[in-house]
């Protein structure tokens, strides 16, 4: 896009041509973003960042964005244009931002220059009991203690692209706002029902309505391919480095493990959940396919 064509865009953007431009790095803005990379600044504002086009365009309509920044040096099409066309109609402050100050609010090795300010959304367990109302065989994922940010978002976007109903993280240790998270969901945090649970209360709702819990263990005997996933459907994972606690090890239905043929005595744990997500939907597609 030539900079007269720019200019023009964003006329249209900003009511009479005016444009909120940020060019220092002592900005309040640009302090208040930085400060948001840290859990107590999250909880104590109920805010988070979104960064890049896909998780952007993905939140459309699951969150309230308030602020957006961005700078067209990082654009790699001409979409991201009309992302902020969408974004603006919406009554957000839009700021540009130089180059050398978006580097500074950007949290990825790579930008592509856009990112917002959001308010946390926080669902509860009537969700769950919605879904248990609607559909006859629900699928849920269960995520104890998951430590690390990259898992925890992988996790979100296989349980997207498996069909899970919603996934809750219990006792958690990473925030499910943490811009790791955001970006290793590619948006599947927003377009997914993500509920967090103490532990007790999760286990207390799915033997309540009778909902077959299947926890994952590189110590179990059957192997998760043997065990039939049709039916209403907990899948429980936990950390890699302590594995599920006792309420579930010992409270579970079924304890299902992933054969491993060589060295390695387990996978890592967004790895082995998405094995067992797909082979959910397998089985699930061929019974309705018999």
């Amino acid at each position: 896009m030539s900079l007269a064509l720019l200019f023009l865009f964003l006329a249209v953007i900003f009511p009479g041509g005016l444009m909120l431009e940020i060019t220092s790095f002592s900005n309040p803005k640009i302090k208040q973003i930085i400060k948001l990379r840290d859990k107590n600044e999250r909880d104590a504002t109920d805010l988070f960042l979104i960064e890049g086009y896909r998780e952007l365009l993905r939140s459309l309509g699951h969150v309230q964005i308030t602020q957006l920044f961005f700078c067209e040096d990082f654009f790699l099409k001409e979409n991201e244009f009309d992302l902020i066309e969408k974004i603006k109609n919406k009554n957000v402050e839009i700021f540009k931002c130089e180059k050398r100050v978006f580097e500074k609010i950007s949290y990825r090795d790579r930008p592509d220059g856009l990112l917002a300010v959001a308010k946390q959304v926080h669902l509860d367990i009537s969700v769950l009991e919605k879904i248990v109302k609607q559909k006859p065989n629900p699928f849920f994922v269960i995520c104890e203690r998951i430590e690390k940010p990259g898992n925890l978002g992988t996790i979100l976007r296989s349980a997207d692209g498996a069909g899970a109903d919603a996934v809750v993280v219990c006792d958690p240790v990473t925030d499910i706002f943490n811009p790791n998270v955001v970006r290793s969901s590619t948006g599947a945090l927003f377009t997914q029902k993500v509920i967090t649970l103490p532990k007790q209360i999760i286990f207390d709702f799915l033997k309540k309505q009778k909902i077959q819990i299947v926890a994952a263990s590189p110590h179990a005997k059957e192997i998760f391919t043997d065990v039939d996933l049709t039916k209403s459907l907990a899948i429980i994972v936990g950390a890699e480095q302590y594995g599920l606690s006792a309420l579930w090890m010992e409270n579970s239905d079924v304890l299902v493990k992933i054969p491993m043929m060589g060295d390695a005595d387990s996978l890592n744990v967004a790895q082995a959940t998405t094995l067992l997500l797909y082979e959910v939907q397998r089985q699930r597609r061929n019974s309705i396919l018999r």
